[in-house]
């Protein structure tokens, strides 16, 4: 900013020189210019020079023949950006209008619509003005409906499979790879009350027919299931929901790329994996059955769940400790998993 200044001086003092001074001057200020340029590749400009050349040509009409150091289309660009500068700041948003509403009723709003799904603007409205908060029923109204467009499916599903789960079992398909890499699918059912197994089978050839013949062994004539959640693989195709719905039980078709939705079944897939799967190589598939058969019981009687309390799906009975007894330890799947109870020492 100093040259900035020393500059004007320097032109107010031209006006008491003569002009075969000046001409001499400019001359070779010229000259140190050009051999500037030659050695110099780019020449580095700061703010205060840009604003200089910007200054420059609204008050001096020649002012691109005086220019050497950049072209003249860059002093244009550059008071083109100085003008989008201006108005950008001229532009800047005021606070005007109404105030914005709290972060605090914003989430107490969110908890009322999560916590009660078929409740509408005027519910939740009401329920504000008995907590004394003081907002208009618009805001609220304006407020849900953007909730809701980005989407509660997934408390509506929850909602429905706390609702639901007495009465609904979940199917899926897994895949195993055998010693000799061939792939096994294992097919199962699982009640979401008691998480227990009902079914499960496995085959190198998962045909809807055959996964029928599952489901006709899994889910006998007066079965008490009436939903059967299953995602939208291809081998459950219109021939396993054409018999579900000849027993009188609907299917229920996941959402696309959502495996949550059927997670009572996935969670139990991740369980056999690492808890048995991943320690052993499955041979084939007797194997398979008789590595399942193996944890089904252990699952049943002995593995206590998060989703049932610390319970086990066969209803473990709690045991108390007797006088002299010490604690002993029962090995299951080949001692990868142990039961814990008292006992006298033999």
């Amino acid at each position: 900013m100093l040259w900035l200044i020393s500059s004007v001086f320097t032109w107010l003092g031209g006006f008491f020189r003569s002009r075969h001074d000046l001409g001499l001057e400019i001359i070779a200020l010229r000259h140190q210019l050009a051999v500037l340029k030659r050695s110099t590749k780019q020449a580095r400009l700061h703010a205060t020079d840009r604003l200089f050349w910007v200054l420059l040509h609204r008050f001096f009409p020649r002012w691109s023949g005086s220019l050497l150091i950049v072209k003249p289309e860059t002093v244009v660009a550059w008071h083109r950006k100085a003008f989008r500068t201006y108005w950008r700041f001229r532009s800047q948003p005021k606070k005007v209008g109404r105030p914005s509403t709290s972060t605090e009723i914003r989430a107490m709003v969110e908890r009322m619509a999560r916590e009660n799904p078929t409740w509408g603007a005027p519910r939740v409205h009401g329920e504000l003005l008995k907590l004394g908060i003081q907002v208009s029923e618009r805001t609220v109204s304006r407020y849900l409906s953007r909730l809701r467009r980005n989407g509660n499916a997934g408390q509506r599903w929850r909602t429905f499979l706390n609702n639901h789960r007495e009465v609904i079992v979940g199917m899926d398909l897994f895949t195993v790879i055998t010693l000799n890499f061939r792939i096994l699918y294992g097919l199962f059912l699982i009640h979401h009350h008691r998480r227990e197994i009902l079914h499960f089978n496995s085959t190198e050839h998962p045909t809807s027919e055959w996964i029928v013949q599952q489901l006709r062994e899994a889910l006998p004539g007066g079965s008490d299931q009436h939903y059967v959640i299953l995602d939208r693989d291809k081998k459950f195709g219109d021939v396993v929901l054409k018999f579900l719905d000849s027993c009188g039980i609907a299917s229920v078709r996941t959402s696309y790329q959502s495996p949550w939705q059927n997670g009572v079944a996935e969670r139990w897939v991740r369980s056999f994996r690492n808890e048995l799967l991943d320690h052993v190589i499955v041979v084939d598939e007797c194997h398979l059955r008789r590595l399942a058969q193996n944890y089904l019981r252990y699952y049943h009687e002995d593995r206590t769940h998060d989703g049932l309390g610390k319970d086990t799906p066969a209803k473990r009975l709690p045991q108390a400790r007797n006088a002299g007894e010490q604690l002993h330890a029962t090995p299951r799947l080949g001692g990868l998993h142990h039961r814990y109870y008292w006992a006298r020492a033999a």
